[in-house]
């Protein structure tokens, strides 16, 4: 068994030398690597989509209380490290409507696996093929970087998502987890999947 972390550590690579898969580039809209100074806009369509999408599913007054301005301090778009983080947004018109986030998963028992650990789009812009675009382009990366398996972890009960991605070819395997994200304790259901080779770039 191949392991990819090892090789990514011995293996010098610039997070911007991976291309970007050619989900679709139609007028104004353009996938790319995010950049520090995304920080407060990812923010705002990452806290937008909490609260829309998770309304019924944490309290109202936390969903509420939530600040882009506290959210884009925890960024850190600026890492060329393939072991970091890595975000990519889809902008339309230079507006940034969503964006995904891959990193070498974080399960200590899956070391050749990689993760999609975070996939957000404006409420404004649910159901326009904006999410497609970004898992699309989460994969590819995850591909590009050796891996040829994917986990993420979706919040319990979050039906929408979990619609999303099982038309995705991503499945359950049965584990669950009990995490804190923004202070806040939440259960979620890990989903898997494998990878395929993706379309060259643009």
């Amino acid at each position: 068994m191949v392991d990819v972390k090892s090789r990514l550590h011995s293996k010098p690579l610039n997070q911007r030398d991976l291309p970007l898969p050619r989900c679709f580039t139609i007028g104004d809209v353009q996938l790319r690597h995010a950049e520090p100074t995304d920080a407060i806009a990812v923010a705002r369509v990452h806290v937008r989509s909490w609260q829309a999408a998770y309304r019924k599913l944490m309290p109202d007054e936390y969903l509420d209380q939530l600040r882009p301005e506290d959210r884009a301090k925890k960024y850190n778009f600026g890492s060329l490290n393939p072991l970091k983080p890595h975000t990519i947004v889809l902008t339309e018109s230079g507006v940034i409507r969503g964006f995904a986030t891959t990193v070498p998963a974080q399960d200590l028992n899956m070391p050749d696996y990689g993760e999609l650990c975070a996939l957000y789009v404006d409420p404004d812009h649910w159901g326009r093929g904006i999410g497609v675009a970004l898992v699309s382009a989460a994969r590819a990366r995850l591909f590009d970087l050796g891996f040829r398996k994917a986990i993420l972890w979706v919040l319990e009960r979050n039906v929408r998502a979990e619609r999303f991605y099982r038309r995705d070819q991503w499945a359950p395997d049965g584990a669950q987890r009990t995490d804190e994200v923004w202070g806040l304790k939440v259960n979620d259901v890990r989903y898997r999947r494998n990878l395929e080779a993706p379309e060259r770039g643009f």
